[in-house]
């Protein structure tokens, strides 16, 4: 950006989360150069449209990008219509209050990779030309947002993109997610602790990306994505959770005996997974580029700190 150049303001919900927080980080460190990242307010309810349109008036925002969501899919299941106020409800909230304040810049809404659903072995990798067939009300609502973002679009102009990330881990992300689960038990064991790490099912694989990657995924649609398309972004690899345990042993210096706990035994339908994201390549460039190893470390890092 040239000297004198005028900077563009970014609205962000889901500031508070674990990808909203690594956003904030990546803008401190040089990220999302050019845009004044303007995060919603702490404690502000999606649900809430006249706060929602207040707020998006006092922004006065060049883009939007919208992670906020309740987005544990175990939750979902237990409170389906909170899961679809604040994913389905949040989401027109935001797009009527961009409408209403005469909005005219590009929209990313983060979506999820766990849309497409129960997928065969080999109709493996996933890309977007594959029909949802969502599994669960998180992502029932997730689809449903989807639509609601692309429908504005088609009727109303709106320069507004769907992302589909798949499963991204690095450190900042709750400890009732799988990988800082494990690695806090690593950590542990580390520490002093029986060096035994009970799992459930640990031989499904998922793509995992480094959620530093994501973000650069999120940055590249706003300043190069197409209107009116839906991107899966996904690492074109598939890890088992056994393999990332026994990385992370490595890493640390441990050794440690893997039981199966016939409690936390929940056998998935989704045996393998992995994504095909050709297409953000082909419109912006993005590839992933930290290695699993590096994700891994820095995820143990961050469990030593909060231990």
């Amino acid at each position: 950006m040239s000297e004198g150049t005028a900077r563009r303001r970014l609205l962000l919900t889901g500031a508070g989360g674990f990808v909203g927080a690594t956003i904030l980080d990546a803008a401190t460190r040089g990220g999302f150069a050019g845009w004044d990242i303007v995060a919603a307010p702490t404690g502000m309810d999606i649900r809430d449209e006249s706060t929602v349109r207040d707020w998006v008036a006092s922004v006065k925002p060049d883009a939007a990008l919208h992670l906020a969501a309740q987005s544990f899919v175990p939750r979902s299941f237990e409170a389906p219509w909170e899961t679809f106020e604040i994913n389905l409800g949040g989401t027109l909230n935001l797009l009527q209050a961009l409408r209403f304040s005469k909005f005219a810049g590009r929209v990313v809404y983060v979506s999820s990779g766990d849309v497409y659903g129960l997928v065969p072995d080999g109709e493996l990798p996933v890309d977007e030309h594959r029909l949802p067939e969502p599994r669960n009300p998180y992502s029932v609502s997730k689809v449903a947002a989807e639509q609601l973002v692309l429908m504005w679009h088609r009727t109303y102009g709106m320069d507004a993109m769907v992302a589909r990330p798949f499963n991204h881990i690095g450190p900042g992300q709750a400890v009732h997610f799988a990988v800082p689960s494990f690695a806090s038990q690593v950590v542990a064991v580390e520490r002093g602790a029986d060096p035994v790490i009970r799992t459930g099912d640990i031989d499904t694989t998922r793509d995992f990306t480094d959620v530093r990657d994501v973000v650069a995924a999120y940055e590249a649609l706003l300043d190069k994505g197409v209107a009116g398309c839906t991107y899966v972004i996904g690492s074109g690899h598939e890890y088992r959770m056994r393999t990332l345990i026994e990385m992370m042993c490595e890493l640390a210096g441990v050794k440690v005996t893997l039981e199966q706990d016939p409690t936390r035994m929940r056998l998935a339908e989704q045996r393998r997974m992995v994504a095909n994201a050709a297409l953000l390549h082909e419109h912006t460039g993005w590839e992933p580029r930290i290695p699993i190893k590096k994700t891994l470390n820095d995820v143990l890092l961050d469990a030593r700190g909060r231990a």
